[in-house]
Order: structure tokens, then sequence, then C-alpha cells
């Protein structure tokens, strides 16, 4: 039985979440009590054994911050599957999805004086949870359809024998960095295509733009060292029983050189690390379409 536990900030996509996870089969129940946890899968695992299970667990139970750690290690010594989706987004983010939906944030009630800080309010009182998630989803910058087909990426293919997988997000530094990634890359100092006429139109998942990045030494060198580095982490996410390593490579605009090394470097990994799933994620890809 698989488990996903998702949480994160209140506002940040957790019942858009949810209902891609049922939409993919899983059995997905919103606000679960911290307290049900244990009790639940062990009257449930027989049922469910070859089946998928999501729950939104966050702050709208006042026992989930106090009492997650001992439950998440009891789930651990008896032998249970999961792993923690953390939700985020910007604050300027929440509170206009907050303002169109004109629901109340959870903590306006213990006497905030505003939405912004009840906001930074549950960031603080979630800290600690955010350090331990296997992985980290900044919804910010995506529509409701784009988010529920990035937890279609990342979700659709998982199965009981679980392997790592590598998300190498691309974006550009004009629209601000993915938080979710646990490595950035800088790759502004390459060549730009951008300015190259004929490629100017494509992408960095076109070959020719990938070609031109190649002829440079330097594109070379920086997929060799880039390449090396995840070799040498890739086994101890795999001792520390980690299932993602999100990596983010970045241009100006995301549209050229940060998806062509993501495409060239995806392609030599699997190559080495056949067992490994590697997930793609070019976030800006479409925003600076030439005209």
């Amino acid at each position: 039985m698989n488990i996903v536990i998702i949480t994160g900030l209140s506002g940040s996509g957790k019942s858009t979440a949810l209902k891609a996870f049922e939409d993919l089969g899983y059995l997905s129940i919103d606000n679960f009590p911290i307290r049900l946890l244990l009790q639940f899968l062990e009257e449930v695992k027989e049922s469910l054994e070859d089946k998928n299970v999501a729950l939104v667990m966050d702050i709208r139970d006042k026992y989930f911050l106090k009492e997650y750690p001992e439950v998440f290690k009891k789930l651990k010594e008896r032998g249970y599957s999961f792993e923690i989706l953390f939700l985020d987004a910007r604050n300027d983010v929440i509170i206009t999805r907050f303002n169109q939906t004109r629901r109340i944030h959870p903590l306006m009630k213990e006497n905030l004086k505003s939405l912004e800080s009840a906001i930074q309010k549950e960031r603080e009182l979630l800290g600690d949870l955010k350090e331990i998630a296997n992985l980290i989803i900044d919804t910010s910058d995506f529509n409701v359809h784009q988010f529920r087909n990035e937890i279609f990426r990342l979700y659709k293919k998982r199965s009981s024998n679980k392997n790592l997988v590598l998300h190498l997000i691309g974006f550009g530094y004009k629209y601000g960095i993915p938080n979710e990634a646990s490595f950035l890359f800088d790759v502004r100092f390459l060549p730009n295509p951008y300015f190259v006429p004929s490629l100017k139109p494509l992408s960095g998942k076109d070959k020719e733009v990938k070609e031109y990045l190649l002829n440079f030494s330097e594109t070379l060198k920086f997929v060799e060292y880039l390449e090396s580095l995840l070799d040498w982490l890739i086994p101890f996410y795999y001792k520390d029983d980690r299932q993602y390593l999100t990596v983010g490579i970045g241009c100006t605009g995301g549209r050229h050189r940060s998806p062509a090394i993501i495409e060239i470097l995806a392609q030599r990994l699997k190559e080495k690390h056949p067992k490994i799933e590697i997930v793609k994620t070019y976030r800006d890809i479409e925003k600076d379409v030439p005209h």
C-alpha cells in the first residue's frame, strides 16, 4: 500500500492535488485526523494491500502539528511505505487565491490581524514538517490544469517497488526560482541561442538548439561536472531511502538553454542509471515564445 500524505500551506492547492490523486485511482480523503491514521491503516491494509492512498493532513486538525512526529515514527516502525508531499506558494499568490474564493484562513480564528500575518504564522508552524518532506512543489506559477498535470507526471507511474525519481526542472530566472528544488544551477553563462536568428523561434527541446550548445566546450564541461555530481549524490539518496531528488536548471527566460541542458543531461543519466525514473518539467518554456 502506497501512502501519500499531502500537506503544506493553506491555499497552496491541496484540494486540487487530492482530486488529481483521486483521478489516478488513489483512495483520497481530505482533512484526515492524525490521531486516526494508524488505526485507519491497520483496518484497511488487507483490503487495500495493492492500492494507493492519498490523505490531506494539515493545521485544520488541532493535534496534527504536535503529534505527527510520533505518528510518522510509528508508521516507519510498522513498515508502512509513505511519503510526504508538501505544497507551497508565494504569499501574494495565496492572498489572491483566498480573495478569489472568499474563504477564511484557518489561523484567522486566532485573532491574527491580517491574512498575511496568518500565512506567515503558518509558514513558521510548518517549517519543521517542510524539512522532512519527500517532495516540495511550489504551485505559485501553476494554474489548476497545469498543477493537475504535474501531479500526474510525478505519480502516474509510481508503484509499490519505488525507485528514485530525479525531477529536473527547467526555469527562467526572470520568472523566479523553483522553491521545491534541492539544488539550483545557473546556465546563463552559456552562449544564448536566443540571439541566433535561426534558433530563436525554437526551444531547447529541439535538436538544432542542443547541437548548437554542444559545440561549445563550456557546455560539455558543465554537463560533465553536473553529471559527475549527480552520480555521486544518487547513492546517498538511495541509502537515505529518499524517493525524490529535485534539481533546478535555470537560464534567463527558461526557453532555450535550461531545457537543452536538461534534455542532454537526462539522456546521459538514463543510460548510466536505468532504474531511476527521470521526470522533466519545462516550467517557463512557453512564456518567451518569439513572435
